[in-house]
């Protein structure tokens, strides 16, 4: 955690704005209503159901298909900032977003970059052993994307917080050419900043069949800025820094639970790990 800002108020009315939120249409006799981030109009991630029962999720839809980089703040973020409100990337960003509440968060990410149903899944590791696999499917959730993990630690006794980033195209999308030359920054000392729109889910089984019963916090960033810098990070060992604008309103997370967040991400990192 490097500095967080004052909540405040961000966006464009909702059809301007390049990414929302949204929930699907019903169709009748189907089931029950997706909630969705919406990337021009078009559905580009399933996000964790509404009830706070079922498993925490994100899921790559068709609509991700393209990254969302502003070229005019380039120079202020190949190097970290110091501060959120550095530069005007706030506000700049901000334009491509939907009217809303958000939490300015800075904050210092060593990504490991993780594929579904490899090591270090969360998906087919924690999730499976707090909800178990999917009852329909008998498989583990699959986010369809490769993701990077950077941070996690214990809320309380009952709780435990993940923290993900997730790209809008997967890295074998990336130049190649870009990603080593921030390989080259990186080991010559700089540390670049990217960018994200973010949620909290607040998670819990109720299932009773699961070995963990604690709550799972999913923090979930996902990339407008950076892709090529965190899959450098990943592949150098190296830190970046995330500007996350956290979307207080449209998260599974109460007040009280979004409030605690700097907290807990100021927190040593812990090492639990309870997956396959």
């Amino acid at each position: 955690m490097i500095k967080e800002s004052e909540p405040r108020s961000l966006g464009v009315p909702a059809p301007q704005a390049r990414l929302r939120f949204g929930t699907e249409l019903h169709e009748i006799g189907g089931g029950p209503r997706r909630r969705l981030l919406v990337l021009d109009d078009a559905p580009a991630f399933e996000l964790s159901f509404f009830c706070g029962t079922c498993p925490f999720l994100f899921r790559r839809l068709e609509g991700a298909n393209e990254r969302l980089s502003l070229e005019d703040m380039q120079d202020q973020l190949t190097s970290a900032l110091a501060d959120p409100d550095d530069g005007g990337v706030i506000e700049a960003f901000g334009a491509l977003l939907p009217e809303g509440e958000y939490l300015p968060l800075l904050l210092e990410v060593e990504p490991r970059l993780v594929v579904p149903g490899a090591e270090g899944d969360y998906f087919s590791g924690e999730q499976v052993t707090a909800w178990g696999v999917d009852q329909f499917w008998g498989l583990p959730q699959y986010p369809h994307t490769p993701y990077y993990r950077t941070f996690q630690t214990a809320v309380d006794a009952d709780a435990h917080l993940y923290e993900f980033v997730v790209p809008m195209v997967p890295p074998t999308w990336n130049e190649r050419e870009r990603v080593e030359e921030y390989v080259r920054l990186m080991e010559q000392g700089t540390v670049p900043t990217a960018v994200s729109i973010s949620t909290l889910d607040v998670c819990q089984s109720a299932l009773g069949l699961a070995d963990d019963p604690a709550a799972h916090w999913g923090l979930t960033h996902f990339l407008l800025d950076g892709h090529h810098k965190l899959e450098a990070a990943a592949t150098a060992g190296r830190p970046v820094r995330l500007l996350s604008l956290l979307a207080l309103g449209e998260s599974l997370a109460g007040a009280d639970d979004a409030a605690r967040l700097p907290a807990l991400r100021a927190q040593p990192r812990s090492a639990r790990t309870t997956g396959t």
